[in-house]
């Protein structure tokens, strides 16, 4: 069958195939359950475990919990009990340590349940069958892992690592194979000696000193809170694009690296901005219903979703959690998309970029952190001027944002805030915002009346939001725009950590000095450090768009730099005061498309430069004009030359850098995007002409058309109509 035909096929099936439906979970009695009797229920939560364990045992867990002592092994193996109770309950053969890579993925260990004891007697062995798991088992475990990346901590030939169960994370159970089920255990990956070799260790270590520096620094400017512990609460928004299977099978770059090298935009995408916020299509509604009820099982709320600003994209919105728990729930989410879309004959892109020309994918991860008794430091109140915490927490993190490495890292406050910051650092009395505003909404905090007697009031935010910036505080939060739509959000957060951290210590520190031999810093003290730190912030602060080339020059005015390449930014990270940042001061880390070209895309090229150059000769032949067929054979050839020109000039790059390569690998990954990076763009944009000359029936992939219109029900028969 031609390449052409499984196309048209593919598009027959998409326009003709049935939704799948699921069964919405009921009771015993057929009636059906409430969403609040859904949610958790494939959990093992500290409520499963009150109401199984002993009183003093799950006391006893408690504490180790809440961070005041270690397990003992009486506690450990009362709940390894208690977990093995549960889980037959939910036919589980095998349990998994699950744990977050460096490479942003996931890794599975599977082990089952089943063990077999031996006891021999003289010329037999009696074997019994026993379900087993063991203390041991539940908290470390202890992997071959000498295959997994480790930023060189560790030789090949080294192996002996640990795997060790994060309590703040709850185990779950999750259906596999055959009606079988799995129980999930969280974990943390390090090495023999101690380093980090995962992602979550990271952010837990940046949580515990971000957390510490924030009590220190809280009760040191009131007394009277005495707060104990914080925490930090992140809540993700996940983008990402929904593309039919088949169309996916049959774009072998988009399996390989998750976008489009060659392509070009349909007439009509996003232009009209009629996308967003717009009509859900049928198929992304089925799918995601299943997606709710599998994620509320799992104690994931799904709180919002909607379309996303290009055809065939979308955003789902987690509740915010305690970091460990919200980084775990964003991860297991972006694998039950992939498994639920699955079930729909669809398949989930999270690249940031899988089509060229359009808006990309990001992941908005919102950051804020709560005292023990549910405060949120980063609430404006009533009166922001005055409140010292909120106003150091505040400038803590915009003078962490100094440290971040990728592209232009700025702040958005909104003109409220920066009225704030200029009135303390200028002694002046505070503008008055009280003042109903009708057409311009300048700040927040004020009652908007929209001049219609039936619609009521209604008050208005503190901030506006700016989401062309990397970061904006948007009232309560900040919220971090510049995390990849692949990437697991852990490591940015850990970073994010541990520059607030760098900061709130620098802080507490100049507190100290500036209040001398004084038992508490007096209003005055705390103000002259929060004035020293609003000069110190001005630069990385900016209210406009991020987007345009005036903030790029405002930028270099302003001393901030401009990185625009991976290399570049991993060159800046290494720079000595990022590396104390993360290695000293905070002690979380230590020292330690071508084959597309060849076979798809020039042998349909040449294959059409054939069939006209045939087509040509024979009206020739019998005296007829052939002037069309030249004319588009003539802008075919010298493409057909300079895609191979450029895919030999890109083979002989890629093999120098092989050959004569230099050892630093900051140095070869910079010669790789100066050299590499541009070939593979020219001859992607000539690819690109090819598509267009070439006729469809020649062309061995599918087009943008096929891949981000065919999620709309209604246009899939409108391209099966028109021949696509």
């Amino acid at each position: 069958m031609s390449t052409y035909e499984l196309h048209k096929n593919a598009l027959v099936k998409v326009a003709m195939g049935k939704k799948q439906e699921i069964k919405y979970p009921c009771k015993a009695n057929s009636s059906p359950k409430y969403p609040l009797e859904i949610y958790s229920e494939n959990m093992f939560t500290l409520k499963t475990m009150a109401k199984a364990l002993p009183k003093p045992i799950f006391l006893s867990f408690l504490k180790q919990w809440s961070r005041w002592q270690n397990l003992d092994k009486m506690t450990v193996d009362s709940i390894v009990h208690t977990v093995h109770v549960w889980v037959m309950d939910h036919r589980v053969m095998h349990y998994m340590h699950w744990f977050q890579l460096q490479t942003g993925t996931m890794a599975e260990k599977h082990n089952m349940f089943l063990s077999l004891l031996s006891s021999y007697t003289p010329g037999s062995e009696e074997v019994t069958q026993v379900d087993q798991l063991s203390g041991l088992q539940l908290l470390q475990s202890e992997p071959d892992a000498s295959s997994f990346p480790s930023g060189r901590m560790h030789m090949t030939f080294q192996v002996h690592r640990y795997m060790i169960w994060d309590m703040l994370s709850s185990m779950f159970v999750q259906c596999g194979p055959n009606g079988t089920s799995i129980l999930y255990i969280p974990l943390v990956f390090i090495s023999y000696n101690g380093d980090t070799l995962d992602e979550k260790t990271g952010l837990l270590q940046s949580n515990e000193v971000l957390l510490h520096a924030a009590v220190e620094l809280v009760n040191l400017l009131e007394l009277d809170m005495h707060m104990a512990h914080m925490y930090m609460t992140p809540g993700t928004e996940q983008e990402f694009f929904l593309v039919e299977c088949m169309m996916y099978a049959l774009q072998p770059d988009l399996k390989i690296m998750g976008c489009m090298l060659v392509g070009q935009l349909p007439p009509w995408h996003q232009q009209l901005e009629d996308h967003y916020f717009g009509h859900i299509p049928s198929c992304m509604m089925y799918m995601i219903s299943e997606l709710e009820l599998e994620c509320l099982c799992l104690g994931i709320p799904i709180k919002t979703h909607h379309n996303e600003v290009v055809p065939a994209q979308f955003k789902v919105t987690l509740i915010f959690k305690e970091a460990s728990v919200a980084m775990d729930h964003n991860l297991l989410t972006m694998d039950m998309l992939h498994k639920v879309a699955h079930h729909h004959n669809l398949h989930v892109l999270y690249h940031e970029k899988p089509f060229k020309g359009i808006n990309g994918s990001g992941k908005h991860c919102n950051w804020a952190v709560a005292t023990n008794c549910g405060k949120n430091l980063l609430d404006l109140t009533v009166c922001p001027k005055t409140n010292f915490y909120f106003l150091v927490f505040l400038l803590a993190h915009c003078l962490g944002m100094q440290e971040a490495p990728p592209a232009i890292i700025s702040a958005f406050l909104g003109n409220q805030l920066n009225e704030v910051l200029n009135a303390i650092n200028e002694d002046c009395p505070l503008k008055n915002f009280s003042m109903p505003q009708f057409q311009t909404i300048k700040v927040s905090g004020t009652v908007l009346d929209v001049k219609d007697a039936g619609l009521p009031h209604i008050a208005r935010d503190l901030t506006d939001c700016n989401h062309t910036l990397p970061i904006a505080f948007t009232g309560n939060k900040f919220e971090f725009c510049a995390i990849g739509s692949k990437q697991s959000p852990s490591f940015p957060v850990t970073v994010l950590n541990c520059m607030v951290t760098t900061a709130i210590t620098e802080i507490v520190t100049n507190l100290h000095a500036q209040m001398g031999s004084k038992p508490t810093p007096s209003d005055d003290d705390t103000l002259a450090v929060i004035c020293r730190y609003i000069r110190l912030m001005h630069p990385v602060c900016f209210e406009g768009d991020n987007y345009s080339d005036a903030w790029v020059a405002e930028a270099v005015c302003c001393g901030l730099p401009n990185i625009c390449t991976v290399p570049e930014a991993f060159t800046y990270l290494l720079k000595d005061k990022h590396l104390a940042m993360l290695t000293t001061d905070t002690g979380i880390f230590s020292h330690n498309s071508e084959t597309i070209l060849s076979q798809q895309i020039l042998p349909a090229a040449i294959k059409y430069c054939k069939l006209l150059a045939e087509s040509t000769t024979m009206p020739k032949a019998i005296g007829i004009e052939a002037a069309p067929k030249v004319q588009v054979l003539n802008e075919l050839a010298p493409l057909v030359t300079t895609l191979e020109a450029e895919h030999a000039k890109l083979t002989a790059t890629v093999q120098k850098l092989i050959d004569h390569g230099s050892n630093d690998s900051n140095k070869h990954a910079q010669a790789a995007c100066n050299l590499v990076v541009p070939a593979i763009a020219a001859m992607c944009n000539t690819a690109d002409m090819l598509k267009t000359t070439v006729a469809d029936k020649y062309w061995l992939l599918p087009k943008y058309a096929k891949l981000l219109l065919m999620i709309r029900s209604d246009w899939s028969a409108g391209l099966i109509a028109c021949g696509e």
